[in-house]
């Protein structure tokens, strides 16, 4: 678990109250229903009218995991290659049936049981390369959608700024209002970049890096069953490995080993 971005998200918003009280402002100034309606609602619904209903929820849930999840973790997924190669090399591949059933990772499974039936080592990778280029395209759509949604929330707020100055416009007769409804108009320009920058923007970059590491891990696998297949040593098994992944990634698994 890693709420970093969580707190990020939470903090940021705490300053921005922080500077408005400051200013001489208050809460209840900016926390109006109809604009936060307008940008949040409109945002959401505007965004979803460009996608597919179940890509909207993967979306949203890929949303709700990248507030409180940190990057995989690579030293479980180094080991259990490791010992695979190990027990390949002693016993041979078939010996791994008993070892497949447990793991977790779908992309792992479904490598070694192709390299068990004794799947040409060209066709296994290219068919495990595909696997991960869908999981990775359909990962990139997620991340999408949070930045379409950064880029339509300024406009929003802009129309809801609009919308307000009509009603100011419709209310010239009563001079001691005027400064209170223009406030109102533009809350709904703030909403709109505060929630671009604060919310969307954030969350689809998080999304979008979950999705380069699980892309990582997914070549980090498909090294690891090709060379457990061609009987590598476990030791150059791990090497190769450790070649693949990111120089931050390495420090880390040096830190917990």
């Amino acid at each position: 678990m890693d709420p970093i971005t969580l707190i990020g998200i939470v903090v940021a918003f705490a300053i921005v109250m922080v500077v408005l009280t400051l200013e001489g402002g208050s809460a209840a100034s900016i926390l109006l229903i109809p604009p936060m309606l307008l940008v949040f609602g409109g945002t959401l619904f505007i965004g979803a009218a460009g996608m597919s209903f179940g890509l909207l929820i993967a979306s949203l849930k890929a949303a709700a995991k990248a507030l409180v999840t940190g990057p995989p973790k690579y030293n479980n997924l180094m080991e259990t290659l490791v010992d695979c190669a190990n027990i390949a090399r002693r016993d041979g591949l078939l010996s791994l049936e008993a070892t497949v059933n447990d793991l977790e990772n779908p992309l792992l499974r479904r490598g070694l049981e192709l390299a068990i039936d004794g799947t040409d080592p060209q066709d296994l990778s290219r068919i495990l390369e595909a696997e991960l280029h869908s999981e990775t395209v359909y990962g990139n759509r997620h991340s999408k959608f949070f930045t379409d949604m950064g880029g339509y929330a300024p406009t929003i707020g802009i129309i809801g700024t609009i919308l307000g100055l009509v009603t100011v416009l419709g209310n010239l007769d009563n001079p001691d209002e005027l400064g209170g409804l223009i406030a109102a108009a533009f809350v709904a320009a703030m909403w709109g970049v505060l929630s671009a920058n604060v919310f969307w923007l954030p969350l689809a970059n998080k999304i979008k890096l979950l999705n380069e590491l699980h892309t990582t891990q997914g070549e980090v696998i498909i090294e690891g069953i090709l060379a457990i297949q061609a009987g590598a040593n476990p030791r150059m098994v791990e090497r190769r490995l450790r070649a693949l992944l990111p120089t931050d990634v390495m420090r880390d698994i040096e830190k917990a080993a």
